[in-house]
Parts: C-alpha cells; structure tokens; sequence
C-alpha cells in the first residue's frame, strides 16, 4: 500500500478502486496497512506501478518458476499441503496480511506470498490450451492476445488448497478490481 501510494502522489498510478478490504472500511491509505498488499486494482495500474518503479510484471513463466523452483514442487515451500502457518488462505485470517508474515512459506527462491493472501497478476493473456501446444517449455511466451490476463498465486478467500497449487492458473478482465487481488513486479527487468 505504501509504495503504490508513492505511485499515486507522483502521479503515475491510480488510486484503487477503494480503501477499503474484505473486513477493514479504512485500509488503503491507513498507515497501520502500509506493509499490506494493494488491492482493487487493475491490470493496466499494475502495469503502470511497476513502469513507474523501473520494473515489470512478471510474465506467467517467470512467475510460475519464482513459486516452483527448478523443482517442480507443488506449492512454493515443497510438497507439503499447506497449513496455516505457510500461507494466509482458506480464510484462516478472512483478510489480507502483511506481506512476507509467512517466512516458512517461501518458495526456493525466498519470493514470499507466492500462494494466498492475493491473487497477482502477470503480463500473459490466458488461453486455456495455449501451453499444451508448445514445443518449447524453456521460458515460454504467453499468448500475443486475449480477452483476459492470468492471475496466479490463489489468495487469502479460497478454502482449498489445490486452488494455492503453484501451477494453478486464474483469469480475469485487465479492468476487473476484486479484494483478493493485487500485483508485484519483478526484482529486475
């Protein structure tokens, strides 16, 4: 929230769609959530944050191998089901969190929140067969359009756990602007 909040005084992003979470009617913009993610917000001010920030979102490959590893493990941390001590999910908190209040969660790479508390989204248009027809799998290019962008990563609402998977794929209008849903960039263009 802070740092999208530098975005916003420099005017170079929008304000979220509201200040407010699931159970918080002041969250956006109150200093008890600085360290919380941004919700309620588009693709396009995804986009343009991490522009402003000399930085991108990640595509859903780059995402997808921050979560795994080079391993394959099934969620961030390995292949241990989660619990409520790696990830905020299946509403065990019923908001967001802090982000990186899950050190055990984090994945071979030591990304934090890579499953749960937010969905994120990605630079990739979704197409539900794309990946299936590609002969290459080293870093592979999303779709060159689309209707929809990928989100990934699950989030704190949903009450299963195949849906914090690392493999699993969401997909939503790069207008749409939700309470379970935000962004980050990577480290490094």
């Amino acid at each position: 929230n802070a740092q999208y909040a530098r975005c916003v005084a420099a005017g170079e992003c929008w304000r979220p769609e509201s200040d407010s979470s699931y159970t918080r009617n002041s969250y956006y913009g109150n200093t008890q959530y600085a360290n919380y993610p941004v919700i309620y917000i588009s693709w396009d001010n995804a986009v343009d944050y991490c522009r402003w920030a000399g930085r991108e979102l990640p595509t859903e490959a780059q995402w997808e191998k921050a979560a795994r590893g080079t391993g394959g493990q099934i969620y961030p941390w390995g292949n241990q089901a989660p619990y409520s001590d790696l990830l905020n999910y299946a509403g065990n908190i019923g908001d967001t969190t802090a982000v990186g209040s899950y050190p055990a969660g984090a994945s071979p790479y030591g990304a934090l929140d890579m499953a749960g508390n937010v969905w994120e989204w990605t630079a990739d248009w979704y197409d539900s067969d794309y990946y299936s027809s590609q002969t290459t799998w080293r870093n592979p290019a999303g779709p060159a359009s689309g209707v929809y962008r990928v989100v990934r990563g699950g989030s704190w609402f949903f009450n299963m756990s195949w849906v914090v998977r690392a493999a699993i794929r969401g997909w939503l209008t790069p207008d749409f602007r939700i309470n379970v849903q935000g962004f980050r960039c990577l480290l490094s263009p």
